[in-house]
């Protein structure tokens, strides 16, 4: 049995308690972190265009003028998707694969889950209330295209009480 388990800021605690909670001791856990390129996107943009003008064309070492900072950016990213991948595996407490992949993040999670037995993710909209709202647009996007069974899991307490009435339907 494959499973995987994405690892995204704020929720990856509980997506881990879930795998070690409902993953057979003999499943291939893989923890998959991606990180979203909008944000160096912009920059090297940003630097390419407008902000790049008059400054020395290329690379510097030190990261200083002239550099892009696009480039910067996505190192930090790297790191950051290391930590929490490290941080992940220690809290499973039991050998996995760790992934790190770079892309449109929603894309990314479902190309990652192709052939696995199960997908473990977080809510990630509004975790004040039941019902659909708590599913943002990534999450909403894995679940609806997943190939294989999902396992959805609140990031913390389940908010208490009924979920807000559905709007009227029109005929």
């Amino acid at each position: 049995m494959a499973v995987v388990v994405w690892i995204a800021e704020g929720t990856w605690p509980a997506c881990v308690e879930a795998a070690r909670a409902h993953a057979a001791q003999s499943a291939e856990i893989v923890l998959l972190h991606v990180t979203g390129t909008e944000v160096s996107g912009v920059a090297h943009g940003a630097f390419a265009g407008l902000l790049g003008r008059g400054h020395p064309k290329g690379q510097h070492q030190g990261g200083g003028w002239g550099s892009d900072p696009g480039t910067r950016l996505e190192d930090l990213a790297a790191d950051s998707s290391r930590q929490l991948l490290r941080a992940a595996a220690e809290l499973l407490g039991r050998p996995c694969v760790q992934v790190a992949r770079t892309g449109r993040i929603e894309r990314e999670v479902v190309a990652a889950a192709e052939g696995a037995d199960l997908l473990v993710l977080a809510r990630d909209g509004d975790r004040t209330h039941l019902g659909p709202h708590s599913l943002g647009p990534a999450g909403r996007f894995v679940v609806d295209h997943a190939g294989c069974p999902v396992l959805l899991v609140w990031p913390g307490a389940a908010p208490a009480g009924p979920p807000p009435p559905a709007p009227p339907r029109h005929r």
